[in-house]
């Protein structure tokens, strides 16, 4: 068994922290929030409230997994890098630019001091579930760390019949400095692509009804071609849940989405701004940069950001050129 300084207490560290525990392992639990590591000292763990005090904590070579946003990171490390000696080894599992793996992996390592660049999925399931981790940075370190890894990640899928037990651990070395991140931020674009095509699917589903909706019969209205070919009500939460059996676009995430439909039929709980966390944007440079074409990722990012009106201008401006060729009002 092995002791972990983990710092950041939110919905993943916590619970990370919990599945290390439950798996025999001994936590030091750091938070900028004292009521965060209060609440996993009473689980279990052993809650400082300062990282000298979670480096003095842990014995040597030490072992610390940073689960902060990507904007912490840089003054997690400026403090830790301070107080590690030789032979530690820091992790970052949260969602940090894979380039910037590469240089803090380089500076450290002037100290002796390994860091490893851990892309983490799971979500608010990962303690139930467990958790997909995708590593990066010197190998023997990351060798190091395999019980760890082991208690993170997800009981083996189908191991049994596997020829190959190897390739369903849940976690997997990526390759040197970066290459967790790379993975994890290449992981994450295809999530946005994927959940993007389930909401355009359910919304065209959810507008199937529209023939037998009044149309204004005006100039600023197009006429709807065939009414009665759309003249459907259909119950979008009973299809996400007939899509989950058998059929070939069954997921994980399909799943969530009709566990949403059902807990809220109408989606009245949410307002539809959609934020991102900045991996789509650094795969679609990344894609840019090695002429790799993305057509999905960047309509599923550009959408994100017009669900928060940063296109909001460009809307009104098209409304006012339209009234100055065409002497066009926007209906209210």
């Amino acid at each position: 068994m092995m002791k972990i300084g983990m710092v950041g207490l939110g919905r993943m560290g916590a619970n990370m922290s919990r599945r290390l525990m439950q798996a025999g392992h001994e936590c030091v639990a750091y938070d900028a929030t004292a009521a965060s590591v209060d609440a996993l000292a009473s689980a279990g763990a052993k809650g400082v409230y300062s990282l000298e005090d979670l480096v003095r904590a842990l014995p040597t070579p030490r072992v610390i997994w940073m689960m902060v946003p990507a904007a912490v990171v840089e003054h997690v490390l400026d403090t830790l890098s301070g107080l590690l000696a030789k032979g530690d080894v820091v992790i970052d599992g949260g969602n940090s630019e894979y380039r910037l793996a590469i240089t803090r992996s380089r500076q450290l390592a002037q100290r002796g001091v390994h860091f490893l660049d851990v892309g983490t999925s799971g979500g608010v399931w990962g303690l139930e579930q467990g958790y997909c981790l995708m590593i990066g940075g010197d190998r023997e370190a990351a060798n190091r760390l395999q019980p760890i890894f082991e208690a993170l990640a997800p009981t083996p899928i189908d191991a049994a019949r596997a020829e190959d037990t190897t390739r369903t651990k849940g976690y997997l070395y990526c390759g040197h400095s970066g290459a967790g991140h790379f993975v994890k931020m290449v992981h994450n674009a295809i999530e946005y692509s994927v959940m993007a095509a389930y909401a355009e699917g359910f919304n065209l589903l959810k507008h199937a009804g529209r023939g037998s909706e009044h149309r204004p019969a005006d100039a600023e209205t197009t006429p709807l071609a065939d009414p009665e070919a759309f003249q459907y009500d259909f119950d979008v939460g009973a299809i996400a849940d007939l899509w989950r059996n058998g059929s070939v676009i069954r997921s994980w995430l399909l799943d969530l989405t009709a566990a949403a439909l059902k807990e809220d039929t109408k989606l009245e709980g949410f307002s539809g701004n959609v934020s991102d966390s900045g991996e789509g944007r650094w795969a679609l440079k990344a894609a840019i940069d090695l002429s790799v074409p993305m057509p999905s990722l960047s309509t599923a990012l550009f959408n994100r950001f017009s669900s928060r009106d940063e296109d909001s201008y460009a809307n009104r401006l098209l409304s006012a050129m339209r009234k100055q060729f065409g002497g066009h009002h926007e209906k209210k």
